[in-house]
């Protein structure tokens, strides 16, 4: 087992949770994106013994995180909103060096590419005009409801594998965020194995897409990821902070955000430095 993983997936899971950020973009940063593409779609191979040692302590540590880490996750947004989005902003904008130097910009990006760049930041960017309630929560379970559920977890994990696009503003704009997030802390386990279902079925399917631009436009793919990154510092952007304290602590949270990007960067591609 590679349990490096399990800090990798603690990580990923505590970024799912909040509306904005993508856990793709996090894999992006710790240096695993295209080893966890290529392992979901190995799972139905024969070597899909391998593919577990990887997968399994990187999941174990999303569940923890999950589970750990909502609570306290929500008490910061409700106390720190700013400061705490600041700190996401920063861990973000340090990907882009990385991504930079994995796509070789300078070398091969030609003006389609930089155009495809362009687009994905406005794809990005526009989900900033969609929102919904996070404290709104169904009550009365049905069979409709499961569906809902089923469905909104398959929509949702398209986006958490994809770098840029919040899987948790997808459950907002559908209505269950707040649903789900409560079935985390309560322990709902009907909710959370249908969600978890949908999730499951989600990430198979949209880890063979991606798999396939990467292999076929790995150019033209790595711009839209690009884009896509770009335009989620947009949404997640909460607006210049007022008052003089409240500068401070969300600009010291933004260089603590930098600076562990660039921590995770150094550990995770020191093979290129």
């Amino acid at each position: 087992m590679e349990w490096k993983n399990l800090y990798r997936g603690l990580i990923i899971g505590a970024s799912n949770v909040v509306p904005g950020i993508s856990g793709g973009t996090l894999a992006l940063l710790l240096g695993i994106y295209d080893r966890l593409i290529l392992s979901i779609n190995n799972l139905f191979s024969r070597r899909w013994k391998q593919q577990l040692t990887f997968l399994i302590p990187l999941g174990i540590g999303m569940v923890i995180a999950t589970f750990v880490f909502s609570n306290a996750i929500k008490w910061l947004f409700e106390y720190y909103p700013d400061p705490t989005q600041f700190a996401f902003i920063g861990l973000i904008i340090g990907i882009l060096p990385l991504l930079f130097k994995e796509s070789g910009i300078k070398q091969n990006f030609k003006g389609k590419h930089l155009i495809l760049l362009l687009i994905s930041v406005v794809v990005a960017a526009s989900f900033e005009f969609f929102g919904g309630d996070e404290g709104f929560i169904i009550a009365e379970i049905d069979l409709g409801t499961y569906g809902i559920l089923l469905l909104s977890g398959f929509i949702a994990s398209t986006a958490m594998i994809l770098p840029g696009i919040s899987g948790s503003l997808i459950l907002l704009m559908m209505g269950v965020y707040g649903t789900i997030i409560n079935a985390v802390t309560e322990l709902q386990l009907d909710i959370l194995i249908v969600v978890a279902i949908g999730i499951g079925l989600g990430i198979i399917t949209m880890s063979k897409i991606i798999s396939y631009l990467l292999r076929q436009y790995p150019i033209a793919t790595y711009a839209s990821i690009i884009g896509l990154v770009i335009g989620s510092i947009l949404v997640i952007f909460p607006g210049w902070p007022v008052g003089g304290s409240e500068f401070i602590l969300s600009g010291f949270a933004l260089l603590l955000g930098l600076a562990l990007a660039y921590m995770l960067g150094r550990v995770e591609y020191k093979e290129n430095y």
